[in-house]
């Protein structure tokens, strides 16, 4: 998948990822480490070691992988936009609702279904071929939650409940 493809999800059934911008010293790791760059080791220069960045632009797309199948998607972390200024960061983050439920289904829509077919029709596979229900237990009560129901614009919910 190509790095720019999580923007697809501002044209489909998805709800808008939020922008969440940070401003300040430099705190959002790109995505396991802060923003760095690799330099020539002067004790051994056979290899290289990481240092912070001082001036830079890092872009990391939406981190993802399969587990058991190849239609079993798993998020790791969200598409990032990072700026780095002598130690201070600007950085955006793409945040959806329930933003692993959420990337998971869209990798599923985006990447295991025909894109041929409607975006009604791509959600009802969805919703039929990767459920996104969860019983969820506390101490008091236990209930079913329906991610679809959280993740999906307002035209596609009828969908969420045919199923």
């Amino acid at each position: 998948m190509r790095t720019l493809d999580f923007l697809k999800t501002f044209n489909s059934p998805f709800k808008r990822p939020k922008l969440k911008w940070y401003f300040g010293k430099t705190a959002v790791g790109t995505p396991f480490f802060y923003p760095r760059r690799w330099v020539k080791d002067p004790q051994n220069p056979r290899y290289q070691k990481p240092v912070p960045k001082r001036i830079g632009f890092d872009f990391v797309g939406l981190g993802w992988k399969t587990k058991w199948t190849e239609t079993d998607y798993r998020f790791e972390w969200s598409p990032v936009f990072s700026f780095v200024f002598f130690g201070y960061q600007i950085a955006v983050s793409f945040e959806p609702p329930e933003y692993h439920h959420y990337w998971e289904a869209w990798l599923y829509y985006e990447k295991s279904t025909s894109k041929l077919l409607s975006k009604e029709d791509r959600i009802k596979k969805c919703i039929k071929e990767f459920p996104m229900v969860y019983t969820v237990s506390s101490k008091s009560e236990t209930k079913t939650i329906n991610y679809y129901e959280l993740i999906l614009k307002e035209k596609y919910l009828k969908f969420a409940y045919e199923f």
